[in-house]
């Protein structure tokens, strides 16, 4: 009774944080009106790796509850990057990458090898997008745009999915995902604090 009441609470909390999750990054580059240190090759491959995480696990009919924050998540994402786009004066592209995002996730479900493969290089897809974040913050030197508590946040969720992946399907390949995704977020966490002026500006 205690294992599924914590499950519940894990699956709820990341649920919820996910809920919110990108608004502080939101908020920042709404206030700041300028996009320097984030990284838009990030935002687009995390967008692609949120999409094929999520179609691999509805494909194979994974419980709802350990995969329904990636909607929300890529609906975030999209303002993120639309904010990105609007800021950089790149606006009119907005529509290619949704044109090759939607085509995208229609194929990815076409046959089984095809998401079996996809999912296979959801991790590295998935990593390289945080590897793109850092690679900004060291040539910009510059995370005021970079909202600390958003990948904060992304860490916690990682943390929680570790726990309830090992509960419930135990499947190798997304728990050695979320293995090397909270480690990678961590380090962008302190990467992002360590380049906020003084480190004391809140998000």
């Amino acid at each position: 009774m205690d294992g599924n009441l914590t499950l519940h609470l894990a699956n709820f909390s990341t649920l919820f944080v996910c809920m919110v999750l990108k608004f502080p990054q939101i908020f920042v580059l709404m206030r700041a009106r300028a996009s320097a240190g984030v990284s838009l090759n990030s935002l687009l491959l995390e967008l692609l790796g949120f999409i094929v995480f999520m179609s691999y696990q509805m494909y194979y009919d994974y419980p709802p509850l350990t995969y329904l924050e990636y909607p929300i998540l890529i609906a975030q994402d999209v303002i993120v990057l639309l904010l990105i786009l609007h800021y950089n004066r790149n606006l009119k592209h907005s529509l290619v990458y949704a044109a090759l995002f939607v085509g995208g996730w229609q194929l990815l479900t076409v046959q089984k090898w095809v998401i079996d493969l996809a999912m296979s290089l959801c991790t590295f897809i998935s990593a390289s997008s945080k590897l793109a974040q850092l690679q900004c913050l060291w040539r910009s030197k510059d995370s005021r745009q970079v909202s600390t508590l958003t990948w904060a946040l992304a860490t916690y969720t990682c943390l929680a999915r570790i726990f309830t992946t090992v509960i419930t399907t135990g499947d190798t390949q997304v728990l050695i995902r979320f293995v090397i995704m909270t480690i990678l977020n961590m380090w962008v966490t302190v990467t992002v604090i360590y380049y906020k002026p003084h480190a004391v500006k809140q998000d």
